[in-house]
């Protein structure tokens, strides 16, 4: 493409756009009709430019020209209590459905390797004392110890609060460093896994597991799951840079950044609803088959949230992003 060429052959369009934004409600039928014609034209031109002439000057201006021409032409919106209950009956549910072939097994491998390391760390004196001095596991081990006496350390509203927090944030790590070629993720869920093992391990070899097991299970379930959703679709991010698959690697990854950062904020809904457990819940005087029954019902509600809500979303077209005037046109490229 000769670049100045193509510039005298356009300018003119470009500036009658820019004439007509600059008018902004005051045009006539005609005027808006060609406002759009333009829109579409001078869209065309900025992808052919980014693909064979990429001048960095021109490339910003019609950039900006294409914005402003798009807000015109498209209009803004306000957010409403409807999108919020159609996020929250279509759009959440659907995104952890479409990824369900990333973060199921993602927790099956995660369990199993919390599974083998605790029994490791259970049979293993050896392994035990590099983790502590025995004094110290006794005293988190006994009946009564740091590890029965962890969930009601603090007053219930701030411990849900603390719980919550701190959950959030982990998911939100999985989500956002995702991008990095998968290594952030696979890290947060390690640790995620290695502090689940040494409970596992550490009270076991007391002859404690089922009371370790009473206190996790009751909101573990949930809480584990919501990690395990923002671990795999963090992968299932990562896995988009190297692999992109029949998009270019820009388009996939604001498809599935979009979906991420829409799984951030229901995940955080559900986070809380674990946090709520784990602080009201697991310390309370219930007996264990009680709450262990709450834990799993909360947890049972959550897969029938996704598979029935989430999976009629997805066979109604909904792939958990945003709707299509809300997203940037994906314009042809060059060959």
């Amino acid at each position: 493409m000769d670049l100045d060429v193509f510039v005298h052959a356009h300018r003119i369009e470009w500036d009658r756009l820019d004439h007509l934004l600059r008018r902004g409600r005051r045009l006539t039928g005609a005027e808006a009709d060609e406002l759009v014609d333009l829109y579409q034209r001078t869209a065309t031109h900025l992808s052919l430019i980014r693909s064979s002439a990429p001048d960095p000057l021109l490339v910003a201006r019609l950039t900006q020209l294409v914005a402003r021409a798009r807000s015109t032409v498209t209009g803004t919106r306000r957010a409403s209590w409807r999108d919020a209950a159609r996020f929250l009956t279509a759009g959440f549910p659907a995104a952890v459905y479409r990824s369900r072939h990333w973060w199921i097994p993602t927790a099956v491998l995660s369990v199993l390797l919390a599974a083998l390391m605790g029994w490791w760390i259970g049979t293993h004196p050896e392994v035990r004392s590099a983790i502590a001095a025995p004094e110290d596991l006794r005293r988190m081990t006994v009946p009564g110890g740091e590890y029965e006496t962890y969930y009601s350390s603090h007053p219930a509203t701030s411990f849900a609060a603390q719980v919550w927090t701190n959950n959030a944030q982990a998911a939100a790590m999985c989500l956002v460093l995702g991008a990095f070629l998968c290594v952030p993720v696979i890290w947060v869920l390690f640790l995620n896994v290695v502090n689940l093992a040494v409970g596992i391990g550490l009270m076991s070899s007391a002859g404690r597991l089922d009371v370790f097991l009473g206190l996790v299970l009751p909101h573990g379930l949930l809480e584990l799951s919501a990690v395990f959703v923002a671990a795999g679709t963090g992968l299932r991010l990562g896995w988009t840079v190297i692999d992109p698959g029949p998009q270019t690697r820009r388009a996939a990854l604001a498809q599935r950044g979009r979906a991420a950062l829409g799984m951030a904020i229901g995940l955080a809904l559900v986070l809380f609803v674990s946090g709520v457990i784990e602080a009201f819940v697991t310390p309370s005087g219930l007996p264990t088959w009680a709450r262990i029954s709450l834990g799993t019902a909360a947890e049972l509600l959550f897969l029938a949230y996704v598979y029935v809500l989430g999976g009629r979303a997805v066979r109604a077209g909904n792939a958990g992003d945003l709707d299509a005037v809300e997203r940037s046109a994906e314009l042809p490229t060059a060959a």
